[in-house]
This record gives structure tokens, sequence and C-alpha cells, in this order.
């Protein structure tokens, strides 16, 4: 490609960020302040940006000793070893996170350490309590609350206080590195826009912040050896990264390593292919592995301890904590006084809505094997032999805590919901160095090449909450200052200077960003709301003589579109009907539901 002696440019900028997550958010923001022309791009449409940082639980990795935290980071390693230079840098970031906060998050940190105190949540935080020094390990928090995308928020909104500097492109996923043949240097990208492979050059550096492969089945296969892994996050991670690395040499790291996340260590309710998993919290894992349940795999036998706290997916084999090999078609088995309990469970938030609908119904265990196509005598071995350890008090095979061993009873009926192994993110990605270069099989940076967040992060075994986030700002701001740094002129390749090739006039470069006009008539009134998990929403409520609410439209919004989708479908109606914006919550989709209450309250506010 750069001999053709008519290639042409489409555009040209200092740096190109190629992810708008969290990475990539904060290595745009910090490539602009540091004087850098940026393009900001991504694979997903507006609203559903923010790769899996947007859907985390928006804790970030921390503490304040650093001899402490690479202590217990090391052995969380072993019995391989991290990569010194990458390591260090996270390390760093993570002993000095409080003042990463206040300096440039604007915010005082919450510690989630000190916010759980004297509460069994505290194992949230403390992964592996057994590992020396496991108490340096903090999460921080922008404010006290969880899974409601408040860092996420932060992260963007300190690119659009950019937007002079930083133009962004939504639905513009980035298919392939332009590199030059003879010193390597990579010298732009071609992004597809509006169907149409555009050549954008960059001067100064190109930093991969595309995030894993989590939605690439060929990658999970060829190298987590699983057919399929159900999505948590983003399901606009497929592996981009991966094959943009491989086209320009790059050496690659850590592809074995990736976390899991929810109830009995990484499996969720089984969803359809393509779907975003729910996946239930810690609260419910307790209650649903407590009392007359078992989890049983595709030979219709238990292969662990249901009742082990979940550590990201890792289960305890012989001393160590690992991610086991993905069964197929695990189902999780209970009878019916587990049933009337897990039923009559207060809905506090925590639970996935729905879920005891999804069960199986079986008069006797071999109805349940037959039904769920399992071995009869595999699975009814093994309740009798569960109720044999229940009697005893002893788990003899998985060590189970006898406080959480119940007998099934001896008569029906029986239930059987389908779980699936999930997947939260990846780890591998290109190596890089300290200064968050790509390197070479050899060792050597890439020139011009930087990578920042999920797509090759340091991690290479255990994993404990807020790392990857805490890696996305530490390695964030580490690519995007690198970036930004003006090189020498570049080479010229085959006797052509591409410094010179033409630039496309007639391409329009500018920025996706909404601006946010939106008309009114008489008696309608704007609200907005950023408390969803999206965006912002933004309503039109249109409101009779004597006040009361004849329409509330929703104008913006870009929330999930499972549950989210649904608030946004019946609570316009619900308030219309009951003229009041405090309306009752759907289920399943608090964080939405309170926006578009708050969106309408802020509407109303402004009637006259």
């Amino acid at each position: 490609m750069v001999n053709n002696e008519k290639f042409q440019w489409d555009a040209v900028y200092d740096v190109a960020v190629l992810g708008f997550g969290g990475a990539g958010a904060t290595a745009a923001r910090f490539a602009a302040d540091n004087g850098a022309k940026v393009l900001l791009v991504d694979s997903a449409p507006e609203g559903h940006e923010g790769g899996n940082t947007r859907y985390s639980g928006q804790m970030v990795g921390a503490g304040t000793d650093y001899e402490a935290l690479k202590n217990y980071h090391e052995h969380m390693a072993a019995p391989l070893k991290p990569d010194n230079e990458a390591f260090a840098n996270l390390i760093e970031g993570m002993a000095n996170m409080g003042s990463y906060f206040r300096k440039y998050l604007d915010v005082e940190p919450v510690s989630m350490k000190k916010m759980l105190a004297g509460t069994p949540s505290t194992a949230y935080v403390t992964e592996y309590p057994e590992l020396p020094d496991a108490d340096s390990y903090d999460d921080y928090l922008v404010h006290e609350g969880v899974d409601d995308a408040a860092l996420w928020k932060i992260l963007r909104q300190k690119v659009i206080d950019r937007s002079d500097k930083i133009d962004i492109w939504y639905s513009s996923p980035a298919k392939h590195l332009i590199q030059d043949s003879v010193s390597k240097t990579v010298i732009g990208v071609q992004i597809e826009r509006d169907h149409v492979l555009r050549n954008i050059k960059v001067k100064n550096g190109v930093i991969l912040a595309v995030g894993g492969f989590e939605n690439n089945k060929e990658m999970i296969q060829t190298f987590l050896q699983s057919p399929y892994l159900s999505p948590i996050g983003s399901l606009y991670n497929k592996g981009d990264g991966i094959k943009m690395l491989q086209e320009v040499n790059a050496q690659l790291w850590n592809m074995r390593s990736f976390e899991s996340l929810g109830q009995f260590h990484g499996l969720s309710l089984r969803q359809k292919e393509g779907v975003r998993s729910t996946y239930a919290l810690n609260v419910f894992w307790q209650e649903s592995s407590t009392g007359s349940v078992v989890v049983v795999g595709d030979d219709g036998t238990r292969y662990f301890n249901e009742a082990e706290m979940n550590r990201h997916g890792h289960i305890y084999n012989h001393g160590d904590w690992v991610v086991p090999l993905n069964q197929e078609r695990p189902y999780m088995i209970f009878d019916q006084q587990k049933y009337d309990e897990l039923k009559n469970e207060p809905d506090d938030g925590l639970k996935v809505p729905g879920y005891l609908e999804k069960a199986i119904k079986a008069e006797t265990i071999e109805e349940i094997a037959e039904k769920i196509k399992k071995s009869a005598t595999n699975l009814t071995e093994t309740i009798e032999e569960f109720n044999f350890m229940a009697e005893q008090g002893k788990d003899y095979a998985f060590h189970r805590d006898p406080k959480t061993l119940r007998k099934f009873s001896v008569n029906g009926p029986y239930y059987a919901i389908a779980l699936r192994q999930n997947m939260l993110n990846t780890q591998g990605g290109g190596r890089r160095d300290g200064h968050c270069q790509v390197l070479d099989p050899n060792n050597q940076p890439i020139p011009h090449l930087y990578e920042a967040g999920e797509l090759g992060s340091p991690f290479v075994n255990k994993y404990t909450t807020g790392g990857n986030v805490a890696d996305c700002l530490i390695s964030g701001k580490i690519a995007g200052e690198n970036a930004a740094m003006i090189k020498q002129d570049l080479p010229i390749s085959g006797g052509i200077d591409l410094n010179e090739a033409v630039v496309n006039s007639n391409f329009d470069a500018t920025s996706d960003e909404d601006k946010g006009q939106y008309s009114v008539g008489k008696n309608q009134y704007l609200g907005y709301s950023n408390q969803g998990m999206g965006d912002g929403v933004v309503v039109r409520t249109t409101v009779g003589d004597n006040g009361q609410i004849k329409n509330v439209e929703i104008l913006k919004q870009t929330e999930s579109d499972d549950y989210g989708l649904k608030a946004v479908k019946e609570l316009p109606q619900k308030m219309v009907e009951e003229n009041t914006y405090d309306v009752d919550a759907v289920s399943g989709a608090s964080q939405t539901s309170r926006a578009i209450k708050e969106a309408v309250k802020d509407s109303l506010d402004k009637v006259k």
C-alpha cells in the first residue's frame, strides 16, 4: 500500500486513539493535554462506547505501600512472573492512585475497604487474604456507589471537555495499521467510516486501546480452548487489536489469561450467544449456594465447591486458584425447599430478574437428567453422595462448608437452571515496555505504536477486583503522553515520501459528538439526567394548562438493550397515567429508572 504512487491520506492527526473505553478516553485526554490533535474512534455506535470500563463495578485498584502491593501482586502472579517494566508501572500507579483521583479526576477517593469495614463484603476487595501483604490492597471509588458507570462518566466528560483538541468518531472500527515497510514505523491507520476505508495519517503515535477478544469465538477457541464464553461487558471487543498487532509482527503475551465473574466461579444464567450475560452478585451467590443445591458439569457430576467465595472465576486447585476448563452445559440443581427459599428472597436489586422462570421442573432426579441431557446414573449418584455428605456434615469431595450442606428432599419436584461459563475480559495482547510501546519479537519497540488497557495488560495469573480499571488509568496516561511527543521526520519508503502524500480535501473529518440541540413547543420542557448506565437521558415533557403530565418523550438514551430498554418503554406511560415522575422503578433496571425519573423531574422543575 505504501508503495502505491496514488496513495492518498483522508485526514491528518498528531495522535490516533483506537477504542473509546477507559484506557482510550484516558489516553486521548492526556495526549490532548500535551498539545496533540487527537482522533478518537470506536467501533460501537454513540452511547454504546465505553468498553468494559462502562460495565465494570467502577472500582479502581489502589493502595499506599508500594513494596507491599508489589509483594501481594507477585504472589498473585506466581508461579508465573510478570514483566518488569509494565508491572512496575502498574504497582507504582496503584500506590499513587489517591493523588491521581484528586489531580486528574477532581474527586476525593472513597476507600471501598473502609466503606465495607466490619462486613463480610470486605472479601470483595481482598480476594486472596491468605497471600502475603493482601491487606495492602484497596479499591477506590469516585463516590459511595458501584455498578453505576460513575467513573466512566467522569472519564468520558474529560474527553468531551477537550472537544477542541479531540475528534470522536463512533461506529468507525479501526481495521489496519499503516506501517512503513523499511523502518517498520506505524505512520497511520485505516478506519472504516460509513462503510469506506479511510487512510488516516498519524504523525506521532497510534494507541491501541480496543480491549480484548471476548466476542470472537475463533480466538476464544484458539487461545482459551473453549467453544464459547458468555460476555459480561462490551459486545464490541472482537479481537481487532490482536489482528492489527499480528499484521505488524508484534510480540503477543498473556493470551491464556482471562477473567470471569459472578455466582459459582464465573457461571451465569445461560443466554443466547451474542447477548450480554446477566450475572448475579455475590449476595445472590451466597443464597443460591447454601442448602439443597449443587452445580453439575457435562457428565452430571459436581466439579467444584459451590459455596467457595468467587475469585473472578478462579477455583481452588491443590493449593492454587485457577480458571477451570469450560463445561459446555453446566446446570444448577435444587429441590422444592430451595426453590421456595429463592422465590421468597427480597428483591434488593442484586438478583437477576425472572431467573426462576428459567427453571426446568421434574418430579424425579431421573426425569431431570433426561430433560437436561445428563447421565441419569451420574446425576442420581451425585445427589445420593451429596445427601450422604450432608448427613455426615463433611463434603469429602470438595470440602464445602458443612453449614451450607442440606440433604435434597426424598420427594420431588426438583429443578434445574442452565448456566454458562462467562467472560469478564481477556488480558492478552502486545507485549509493552515501560513507555507503553508495543514490542516486536526481538523486544524492540515498534516505532510510533502504543498500547493501553486490557489489550496486553500485565496480569498473568490470578487477578483481583479493580486491577484492569487501574491499569486503564495508568497505562492510558503513559501511552497518551508518550504518543503525543513530537517525533523525528518519517522515513521515506520505496522512494515515496508519505509525508508529502496528497490529503483528500473532500473528506469530512468532523467529530460525531452530539451537540444536544432539541426543540420544544408550547408547554414543553426539556430535562436531563446523567444517572443512568449510558451517556445521559434527555426527555421532553408536555404538560397541560393545569400542570398535568400529558406526554413524556425520551429524546436521547443509550441504556442497555435488555432491562434498561424495558424501563425506557414502560416508565413514560406510567408517569402519564399516574401524573407523577415518582413511579416504581422497573425491576432489573434501577439505574435507568432513576435516570428517567430524574430527567422528568428536571423538566417539571422548569414549569412556570
